[in-house]
Parts: C-alpha cells; structure tokens; sequence
C-alpha cells in the first residue's frame, strides 16, 4: 500500500536535513521504533506495533538508497521480519524538504509498505488512517529533539550530553496501538473486528501447542 502524508516541522531545512541523515538521532523520534546497532551503511533496529491485544515486533535494517542535497530529498529502504511469526514488513521510504522560511520546514513523506503476518490481517485497513496520526507525533518528537540540540548546543552541554551514549544505551519503545492511535471513532469501526481476528489467532496459537504436546 502506498501512503502520503505532510508535516510540518519549527525548524530550519538544514536542522532537518541533518537530523533525516542522522538515523541515530532521528530513530527515536518515530513511535515504536529503536535503533539498536549501525553496522557499516546499515541500521538494525526494531520496530513495536499491536492492535489490542496482539503485539508484534519487527526486527531489521533500513539503509539509504539516495541522498540529494541539493533536492534536500532521502530515499530510505527498511526490511524487517517479526522475532515471533512469520511475518514481514519492508517499507520504501521517500521524504523531500522544502523551506516554508528560515524556521519552519515541509516534509512530504511516501511510503510503499508491504506487510504481512497476524498485525497485517487484523490491521490492515487501520494503517492508512493512523499513518497521518504517527507522522504527526513524529514531527512533534523531533521539533523537541531539535529544540533540545539547540538549547544544549547554546549551553555547551551537547558533546558532554551525547559522549558514550550509543544506540542499544536508549530505552526501549512502547509498541504503537493502533486501534488507540485511530482513536474512538476508527476503534468502534473495527475495534470488533480486531477482537475477533485476534481471538481466532489465539485460539490456533493454543490448538497448535496442543498438537506438538501429543505429537
């Protein structure tokens, strides 16, 4: 499915720029997600979804297929695989700046992600609608990230602040609920549904333990 959304952010391009080409300092901004090592050009990382009571994690990498400069645009490729399940997720990402003025930056962001596994089943059709509702609290994570760089930075405090604190030294995220993200009204609409689809997915968890118990 592909996805466009828009934010806004109170900052400078060039503060943004550098935080999109900084995947250390970026990554927490986006719910559920945690970047836990850089190998080389790649970024391993994890990312927490569920829908109620069924969570999922995706663990994987994303890399930069383009970086433009002067088109202030990155194209990010990211694949993962569920720890538990059979699920996958890959996620082509383009995201292209443009100044609105000297403080204030538009970000326009495509996605063409691809899932699957039990969160794909039961969610599917909630993703388009929460999709907006993420992209705007992480354009409020990372104006606060920025706002937090620039105050330590004014301070002299940043190199102390950010000396020795590696990727896997951060805390873990919360899983990104779905139907909590939807709110009430896309909650009701498939809020049952979910429920259903989850249950039917424990109810086979539990007849398969049983099976390899007699077996």
């Amino acid at each position: 499915m592909e996805m466009n959304n828009e934010i806004e952010v109170n900052a400078s391009a060039s503060d943004v720029w550098d935080a999109f080409n900084d995947v250390e300092r970026i990554a927490p901004c986006l719910p559920g997600a945690q970047l836990t090592e850089i190998e080389g050009e790649e970024y391993l990382g994890v990312v927490k979804v569920k829908v109620g009571p069924v969570n999922a994690q995706y663990k994987g990498k994303a890399t930069f297929v383009e970086r433009d400069q002067d088109a202030l645009k990155v194209v990010i490729l990211a694949e993962g695989r569920e720890t538990r399940g059979q699920g996958n997720a890959s996620a082509n990402i383009t995201a292209t700046l443009e100044a609105l003025d000297d403080n204030r930056t538009k970000v326009g962001v495509t996605t063409d992600l691809k899932i699957t596994g039990k969160v794909a089943q039961i969610g599917r059709n909630l993703i388009p609608d929460v999709s907006s509702k993420i992209m705007d609290q992480f354009a409020d994570n990372l104006e606060a990230m920025l706002s937090a760089s620039t105050d330590d930075s004014s301070s002299g405090d940043a190199a102390a602040g950010d000396s020795g604190a590696g990727p896997a030294s951060r805390p873990e995220p919360e899983a990104v609920d779905l139907l909590e993200v939807a709110g009430p009204p896309a909650a009701k609409k498939f809020g049952p549904i979910a429920g259903i689809i989850a249950a039917l997915w424990i109810v086979r968890k539990i007849f398969k333990r049983r099976k390899k118990k007699k077996g």
